[in-house]
């Protein structure tokens, strides 16, 4: 019975792993992608087709960052971005803010079938730090301001929906 159920075993596994990777097709789901948006380097992280698990994607060039959202999204379905946005205390548009803004903008008319959503950004690099010492980084690995802008996308994905 042991040989017999193994094969049972992953028949079923590799039926409902069909089902997860068609689902978000059938259902016309696409991807969310978050945004830390910089002025030097951009971070990325994006869900999964049913938008349960959040993975870091890469950080970009922001002179590039178009360029590389084409090849992804003509690659990947994203039906929404979520972009961060720093917010101040006094609800004042800061320099960064408006930098921001203006990329959402330029995203906007760039990728008019995708929703453009703007998130409170504070504090996610200083988390992504946080991380960073508490997962064991070297010194050296924790400088790599690249890694900080993938894991500050990572948290404003999560964060917004809803995941911490």
């Amino acid at each position: 019975m042991g040989p017999l159920f193994a094969n049972v075993a992953k028949g079923v596994f590799f039926f409902i792993e069909q089902f997860r990777l068609n689902f978000a097709s059938i259902i016309g789901m696409g991807r969310i992608m978050g945004i830390d948006y910089g002025l030097k380097r951009t971070g990325l992280a994006v869900t999964d087709p049913l938008c349960i698990i959040v993975n870091a994607l890469d950080t970009i060039p922001t002179v590039d960052i178009f360029d590389y959202l084409k090849n992804y999204i003509n690659e990947n379905a994203v039906d929404k971005v979520v972009l961060g946005y720093p917010e101040t205390k006094s609800s004042q548009i800061n320099e960064m803010g408006q930098h921001v803004l203006n990329f959402k903008k330029t995203l906007e008319t760039s990728f008019p079938t995708i929703e453009v959503a703007l998130f409170d950004e504070r504090k996610t690099s200083i988390q992504a730090v946080e991380i960073m010492l508490k997962s064991g980084m070297r010194k050296s690995q924790r400088r790599d301001k690249s890694m900080i802008d993938k894991l500050s996308a990572v948290l404003i994905l999560q964060k917004y929906l809803g995941h911490i």
